[in-house]
């Protein structure tokens, strides 16, 4: 029940326009103008730093919502209600199609930021629209062309993806929202990028992480770091009030894994896939202990050899499980 009225809630309360996309304003005079997960006064602007009046529609915020119907349609299925799976379905497609028509911008090759109060596009190149690509929202072309601005200079510093493109007026480096690097960020579009066969790309993101990692206290990541060039610096400079540790920086490191070694669990069909598992240049060897899957605990070992990732099954461990290794 509680997912349905979060269903529900997407529909009746989020969407406050009717327009098909959830949006947010602040109520209160003590709320937060921004309540997206950039939620600092600057962390939503147009390009030359001017506010954009709510209601706003944040990008990665609609495809969540068509992840979440997707999901939610799978949900329905293993429990018979196929009818209600497939209106899921259809509003999903729809929400998807409709975020192509509105926020894809064909001359950046990138998804706009937000929406204003006035359905005006704010085209600030920013982090956000990553996430669309974890929640499969892209066309493969339009895929191949985020990944390249996400993993050009412009975005990439060599220790990880910004949250804002430095060519941007806004772009300051020590900036909370406007230009460093946050982990959880980083990790849903490495995550996203291997759903799409870029796990080359989503290995830099994962190598640079790990690699910054190793220049912080206790190896741990902190909720984010500056966004300084690597060429500049020994060393990724820290945000001197980041939290460490932090939990989502803390999970970073599963996600990217994940994409990265292509592991794709069907816990009802009791398979587990590892779709062209792909280790980065720092790591020669990795091995996954236990993983759940179902009823059933299973142990990975993958080895990098050249530019291939091999892998094999060390132990099994519960109910049978089948496995199938796609290797490039």
């Amino acid at each position: 029940p509680h997912a349905e009225r979060a269903l529900a809630w997407i529909d009746r309360y989020g969407d406050r326009d009717g327009d098909g996309f959830v949006e947010y304003i602040r109520r209160s005079p003590k709320g937060l103008w921004n309540q997206g997960w950039k939620d600092s006064g600057d962390g939503v602007a147009y390009p030359d730093g001017t506010l954009p009046e709510p209601p706003i529609a944040l990008v990665e915020v609609q495809g969540y919502v068509y992840d979440a119907k997707l999901h939610m349609a799978e949900l329905f299925d293993a429990l018979g209600d196929f009818e209600r799976a497939s209106r899921l379905r259809a509003e999903a497609a729809a929400l998807r199609q409709r975020i192509h028509d509105v926020f894809w911008m064909e001359d950046r090759g990138y998804f706009a930021l937000a929406l204003d109060r006035e359905k005006r596009r704010v085209p600030t190149i920013t982090s956000n629209p990553g996430h669309l690509l974890w929640s499969g929202v892209p066309t493969p072309e339009q895929a191949r062309r985020m990944a390249e601005l996400l993993l050009g200079d412009e975005m990439f510093s060599g220790w990880g993806i910004r949250t804002l493109a430095r060519h941007q007026p806004m772009y300051n480096p020590l900036s909370y929202h406007n230009g460093t690097i946050w982990p959880h960020d980083n990790a849903l579009i490495a995550l996203g990028l291997a759903r799409y066969g870029f796990r080359r790309q989503a290995a830099a993101i994962l190598g640079a992480l790990f690699e910054a990692a190793l220049h912080f206290r206790y190896h741990r990541l902190p909720e984010l770091f500056c966004g300084i060039w690597r060429g500049e610096t020994d060393a990724p400079v820290a945000y001197p009030v980041s939290c460490s540790p932090q939990a989502w920086a803390a999970a970073a490191f599963f996600p990217m894994l994940q994409g990265v070694l292509g592991i794709e669990p069907d816990a009802r069909g009791r398979t587990l896939r590892l779709v062209e598992p792909y280790l980065p240049s720092r790591l020669r060897f990795l091995d996954v202990h236990r993983l759940l899957v179902g009823r059933t605990r299973i142990s990975l070992q993958f080895n990098r050899l050249g530019e291939r990732t091999m892998a094999n099954v060390l132990a099994v461990e519960g109910e049978p499980l089948g496995v199938r290794i796609d290797i490039i």
